[in-house]
């Protein structure tokens, strides 16, 4: 699976206007972190990825494929 994209938290930041820093403070983890997981070095885990979804206001689904299929 390398090179391939796992999760859109980057492009998703991009798209409600907020950084990486700001949602590093919001989940209180260093930036660092946010980082490995925006560059899909490493990933969160699932329950991350709901409250990262839940702060963003938007779908987990969103995170992981880019769509919302209400």
């Amino acid at each position: 699976m390398k090179g391939k994209d796992i999760n859109r938290i980057k492009l998703v930041l991009v798209e409600k206007k907020r950084t990486a820093k700001w949602l590093s403070g919001e989940l209180g983890i260093s930036p660092v972190t946010l980082s490995k997981w925006c560059s899909n070095t490493t990933q969160p885990s699932l329950k991350i990825l709901d409250k990262i979804a839940d702060i963003l206001d938007i779908d987990i689904r969103e995170l992981l494929n880019g769509r919302n299929k209400q």
